[in-house]
C-alpha cells in the first residue's frame, strides 16, 4: 500500500519568508527519485532548485509559475512506495517509486546524491496501485480520468496521467536579476543566444533583446503615424473649443536616458534642497593669480568649475555622508572610500555627465585639465560608456546658461549634486560696509536617506566659505 507524503516549501535561509515558483522540473504523474530537484524557484537573493525528499509518483501539485509561496506552504504531494506488481523484469523494470525513507534534505548540493531519476509515466493499468490515500493537504489536486479496476476494493486516488512531452531542461540563466529583467519586459528567455561560457544568458543579452523589441515597436508606429500628428483642443474667443496640431517627439536617444534617469531619482530618492549666496570676488581673484602665474604658454587655463570641483572634494572629505549610495535591497548606506567626480555638460545631443576619476587624488590644474578633455570629448560625440559611468557626486554648473539659482535634481544612484548659479556683481555687505561683490548661489540637493539637514548643511557651509576665503583649502591640502 503507497502513503503520501506532502513536501512543503522548505526554509531556504538568510531569514527568507517567501519564494516565486519560476517553473516547475516534474509534472503530476511524473516518478520522482529522492532528493531530485522538483521546482525551481526565485527568493530575494537567488535562484533556486529546490529538492525534493521523497521518492514516488507525484500526485499534485501546489500553485502555478509565477505564484508566490510562504515558507511552509505546500509544494507538491507524493505518493511512496512500491505498490504490489510493480516492480519486476520487463519494459516495466524500475519504473517503481522508491522508498519512503526520504534523504531529509532539501537544499541541492546536500542530497544523497542520488542520480536524478528520467521522467515516467505510470501505466494506465497500475494506476490502481499507486496511490491509496488523499492528499493530506485540503489543496485542490488535479485530477484526470483514472482506470478503474475491479479487483481493487479499496478506494482509489485519482491521479492526472499527463499527455507524454519533452522537457525542454532548464535556460542558461544563473542571476536572478536576468530573470526578473527578462520577465518585466516579456522576454522569452528561451528564445535567445546566450552569450557567456557555455551559452549562459547574460544580462547584456537581455538588455539586447530589449532594444531589439523596443527598436521594432517604434518603428511600427512611426510607420503607422508618419507624420504623427495629435489633435488638442484650445479656446477660442468666442468660448468654442477648437483644434489644433501638435507634434510628437519620441523619448529616445540620450533625451530617453536623461528622462529615466532623472524619473528614477525622482521615484526613489526622498531629495531636500538648500542653498547659500556667497560672495566669489576672492576666488575670482585667486583664480586671474594662477593663471598669470602660469603664462601663456603653459596649457589651459583654470577654469571656476576646476576650482568648484576641488572645493567639493576637499568638502567631500569633511562630510563623507554625501559621498555614497543607499542599496535599498539591503537597507544599507555605501560610503565610498574614493571620489568620482561627474559634471553636467550639455551637448547637442542632450545633457552628459563624464566622471573625473579619483578627483579626491588630483589638484584643480589636473581637474581642469581633465573637465576640458572630457569636455571635448562630449562635444563630439566620443565619451565611452565607462567615462559616463561610475560617479559619486555631481557638480552643475547652471549659471553658463544666465541663471542666478536651480533646484539640481540628484544624478541616481548618487547621495548629492551641488548647484552653481552664475557669478555676477550684486551689493553685499562686508566688514559692515555695503559694497559691490561677485556674489554667487549655491544649491545642495541631497539623498535625506543618507544625513540628516545638519549634515547638509555644514557641507554647503564649507563650501560657501572655500569660495569666499580660498585660504581655507590650505587646511586640507
Amino acid at each position: 500500500m503507497a502513503q503520501v507524503l506532502e513536501f512543503k516549501l522548505p526554509d531556504l535561509g538568510e531569514g527568507l519568508t517567501e519564494a516565486e515558483i519560476v517553473r516547475w522540473l516534474v509534472e503530476v504523474g511524473d516518478v520522482v527519485a529522492i532528493d531530485q530537484p522538483v521546482v525551481e524557484v526565485e527568493t530575494a537573493k537567488a535562484m533556486v532548485e529546490v529538492p525534493c525528499p521523497y521518492g514516488g509518483v507525484v500526485t499534485a501539485r501546489f500553485g502555478e509559475e509565477g505564484t508566490e509561496l510562504p515558507v511552509g506552504a505546500p509544494l507538491l504531494t507524493v505518493a511512496v512506495g512500491a505498490p504490489e506488481g510493480a516492480s519486476g523484469s520487463g519494459e516495466d523494470s524500475g519504473s517503481a517509486p522508491e522508498s519512503a525513507g526520504g534523504s531529509g534534505n532539501v537544499l541541492v548540493g546536500y542530497g544523497t546524491g542520488a542520480p536524478a531519476a528520467r521522467r515516467r509515466r505510470i501505466r494506465p493499468d497500475r494506476l490502481d496501485r499507486a496511490v491509496t490515500e488523499a492528499p493530506v493537504s485540503g489543496a485542490p489536486v488535479v485530477e484526470a480520468p483514472v482506470v478503474e479496476a475491479p479487483r481493487v476494493e479499496a478506494p482509489v486516488v485519482k491521479v492526472l496521467v499527463a499527455e507524454a512531452s519533452v522537457s525542454e531542461g532548464p535556460v542558461p540563466v544563473v542571476s536572478p536579476l536576468v530573470r526578473r529583467l527578462a520577465r518585466q519586459h516579456d522576454i522569452d528567455l528561451r528564445r535567445l543566444a546566450g552569450s557567456g561560457p557555455d551559452g549562459l544568458i547574460l544580462r547584456a543579452d537581455v538588455d539586447r533583446a530589449i532594444r531589439t523589441a523596443e527598436e521594432t515597436a517604434t518603428a511600427t508606429a512611426r510607420a503607422a503615424q508618419a507624420p504623427v500628428q495629435a489633435q488638442v483642443p484650445a479656446a477660442a474667443p468666442n468660448g468654442v473649443a477648437v483644434v489644433v496640431d501638435a507634434e510628437r517627439i519620441p523619448l529616445r536617444g540620450v533625451r530617453g536616458a536623461v528622462a529615466d534617469k532623472l524619473s528614477r531619482s525622482r521615484t526613489e530618492i526622498p531629495d531636500a534642497t538648500c542653498w547659500v549666496d556667497a560672495d566669489a570676488t576672492e576666488l575670482m581673484a585667486v583664480r586671474a593669480a594662477m593663471n598669470a602665474a602660469t603664462g601663456p604658454s603653459a596649457g589651459p587655463k583654470v577654469s571656476v568649475l576646476a576650482l568648484l570641483a576641488r572645493i567639493c572634494t576637499a568638502a567631500l572629505a569633511r562630510f563623507p555622508e554625501l559621498n555614497s549610495t543607499v542599496d535599498t535591497e539591503a537597507r544599507e548606506i555605501v560610503r565610498l572610500s574614493g571620489v568620482h567626480l561627474g559634471f553636467a555638460a550639455q551637448t547637442e545631443r542632450g545633457l552628459v555627465v563624464p566622471v573625473v576619476r579619483d578627483a579626491h587624488t588630483r589638484n584643480a590644474e589636473s581637474i581642469g585639465a581633465e573637465i576640458a578633455r572630457l569636455t571635448e570629448l562630449a562635444r563630439t560625440g566620443k565619451l565611452s560608456p565607462a567615462q559616463l559611468t561610475g560617479g559619486t557626486f555631481t557638480l552643475n554648473n547652471y549659471g553658463v546658461f544666465g541663471v542666478d539659482g536651480s533646484t539640481p535634481i540628484i544624478n541616481h544612484p548618487e547621495a548629492a549634486m551641488l548647484g552653481v548659479g552664475r557669478i555676477m556683481p550684486k551689493p553685499w555687505v562686508r566688514q559692515g560696509e555695503l559694497a559691490v561683490r561677485q556674489v554667487v548661489q549655491l544649491s545642495l540637493t541631497f539623498d535625506h536617506r543618507v544625513c540628516d539637514g545638519g549634515t547638509a548643511g555644514g557641507f554647503l557651509r564649507y563650501v560657501a566659505d572655500c569660495v569666499e576665503q580660498p585660504a581655507v583649502l590650505l587646511r586640507t591640502v
